[in-house]
C-alpha cells in the first residue's frame, strides 16, 4: 500500500508517503503558514527539497497543495491520486474511548470532537486536516493514531488525580499522558534490538525534545507516564514549565494582577528552559551560552536533566526494576552532553556509558558498555512509521471483513 501519513497543527501539515511493503518514504514535505501567507516544503526520495510560497487560506487549500504536488508531473511521485490507498492522521486526544487506532467514521469523529475541550490547541486543526481530506479523497479510508491511545494501559492508581473522584467521573480529569506513538515504536524497536520479547522487558523511554515526556513500559505496556491532563505536566520543557505546585499560579496571579488565562499562557509559552535561561527553548543555544559561561544557560540544563533524572527513578521503582534505558527524540538522540549528564546518576545500577559509542547524534546505537546491568540505546523515534503500520492494519482488516461479508451475503 501507499500510506499518505499527515499530522496537522494549528497552522501547519507535516506529511509523508510511505510504501508500506518497504516501509520506505517515497515523499515527505510541510506545509506552513496556513491562514496567514502560506509556505510549502517537498522532497521526493533521493532528491532536493523544492521551497515555496503558495496561499493557504486553510488546510483544505494544504492539502489541495500536497496532492498537486504528489502527482505533478516534473516531481511527483504518483501518477494519479488514485494511488494513495489509505490516509493515516495523527490524533493528538483520545481520551479514554480510544485505545488503540481506528478507522474515521462519522461517528468516530463526532467522538474525538467531543474531546476538543481537553486538547483545544491539537485536536480541532487535526478534525479540520480530517474533512479536507475526505473531501478531496472522499473514496480513500482514514485512519486515526491516537497520541494517548498507548497510555491507556495505565492502572488507575497511575492515572487518578488526588481530586475529588467526581470531576474524573464528569469531566474526565486525569492523566492520559502523549507521545503515545513515539513511546511505542521506541519499547518495540528496542526489544528488538536485544533480541528479546517486548512482553519480558522493563523499558523507560525518553522522549526529550522541545516537548519532553517519559514513560515506563513494563512487557510492552504504559503502566506511568510523566504527561498529564494536558501536555504541560511532568518534565521541565523547552518552553512548558511541566511540574509545579498549583499554588504557583494563583500566587503569580495575585502579585502580577494577571488572569488565569495569563498565567496559563506564561506556563505553556514562557517557561521551561527559555524562563529559567531568559535566552532560548533550543538547547543548542543553552549549550553554547553554557560553554561561554552563562550561569542561568547551565542552571537550565541542569534542571532540565534533573527532572529527567527523577522521572526515570520513579518509573523503575513503579516497575520494580529496569532492563533498558531509551532515549529518542530530538535531544534524546542528538545530545550527548545532555544523556552523560543524566546517565551519571544511575551509576549504582551498574549503569555505564561507552564514551565513544555516546558521542554521535542521531543513529541507533546502543550506547553503554557491554558489562552493563542496564542496556542504554538511542533510537530515532519514527511516529510516521508506527501511524502507516497501525493504518495498513487496519485497512486491511476492513477489506477482509467487507470481502467476508459480500461472500456471505451472495451465498
Amino acid at each position: 500500500m501507499k500510506v499518505l501519513v499527515i499530522n496537522c497543527g494549528s497552522s501547519s501539515l507535516k506529511y509523508q508517503v510511505i510504501d508500506s511493503e518497504s516501509e520506505h518514504v517515497l515523499a515527505k514535505g510541510l506545509c506552513e503558514r496556513i491562514g496567514i501567507d502560506g509556505r510549502m516544503t517537498y522532497q521526493p526520495a533521493g532528491k532536493d527539497k523544492i521551497k515555496y510560497d503558495a496561499p493557504m487560506p486553510a488546510h483544505r487549500q494544504a492539502v489541495e497543495l500536497v496532492l498537486k504536488q504528489l502527482t505533478d508531473p516534473d516531481n511527483g511521485i504518483l501518477t494519479s491520486v488514485d494511488e494513495i490507498d489509505a490516509v493515516g492522521h495523527r490524533m493528538v486526544h483520545g481520551g479514554e474511548k480510544f485505545a488503540c487506532s481506528t478507522l474515521l467514521t462519522d461517528e468516530v469523529l463526532k467522538t474525538v470532537e467531543s474531546f476538543n475541550d481537553l486538547a483545544p490547541l491539537h485536536n480541532p486543526p487535526t478534525l479540520v486536516g480530517v474533512a479536507a481530506c475526505k473531501e478531496l479523497m472522499p473514496d480513500t479510508p482514514m485512519v486515526g493514531v491516537f497520541d494517548t491511545a498507548f497510555h491507556q494501559t495505565m492502572p488507575p492508581e497511575a492515572y487518578i488525580y488526588g481530586l475529588p473522584y467526581e470531576y474524573y467521573e464528569k469531566y474526565g480529569v486525569r492523566r492520559y499522558g502523549f507521545h503515545g506513538t513515539s513511546h511505542r515504536y521506541v519499547s518495540l524497536r528496542a526489544a528488538e534490538i536485544l533480541g528479546k520479547k517486548p512482553e519480558d522487558l522493563k523499558i523507560v523511554v525518553c522522549h526529550l525534545g522541545n516537548g519532553s515526556s517519559l514513560s515506563a513500559v513494563d512487557g510492552g505496556k504504559s503502566v506511568d507516564t510523566s504527561m498529564g491532563l494536558t501536555p504541560l505536566e511532568g518534565l521541565v520543557m523547552g518552553t512548558r514549565s511541566g511540574d509545579i505546585d498549583p499554588s504557583c499560579i494563583e500566587f503569580i496571579a495575585h502579585k502580577e494582577n494577571l488572569s488565569l488565562e495569563q498565567v496559563m499562557e506564561i506556563v505553556n509559552k514562557k517557561s521551561g528552559v527559555l524562563g529559567i535561561s531568559g535566552i532560548s527553548s533550543d538547547f543548542r543555544d543553552l549549550d553554547e551560552a553554557a560553554r561561554s559561561g552563562n550561569a542561568r544557560a547551565a542552571l537550565a540544563l541542569k534542571i532540565f536533566c534533573h527532572s529527567v533524572v527523577k522521572y526515570i527513578g520513579s518509573s523503575i521503582a513503579v516497575m520494580n526494576g529496569v532492563d533498558a534505558i531509551v532515549f529518542t527524540a530530538g535531544i534524546g538522540e542528538n545530545d550527548d552532553v545532555i544523556r552523560s549528564a543524566i546517565m551519571d546518576h544511575f551509576g549504582y545500577l551498574n549503569i555505564r556509558l561507552d564514551d565513544e559509542a555516546n558521542k554521535m547524534h542521531g543513529q541507533e546505537r546502543i550506547i553503554s558498555t557491554d558489562d552493563s546491568s542496564v542496556k542504554v540505546i538511542c533510537i530515532p523515534t519514527n511516529e510516521e512509521l508506527m501511524i502507516c503500520r497501525d493504518t495498513v492494519e487496519i485497512v486491511t482488516k476492513k477489506m477482509v471483513e467487507d470481502a467476508v461479508k459480500e461472500i456471505m451475503a451472495n451465498q
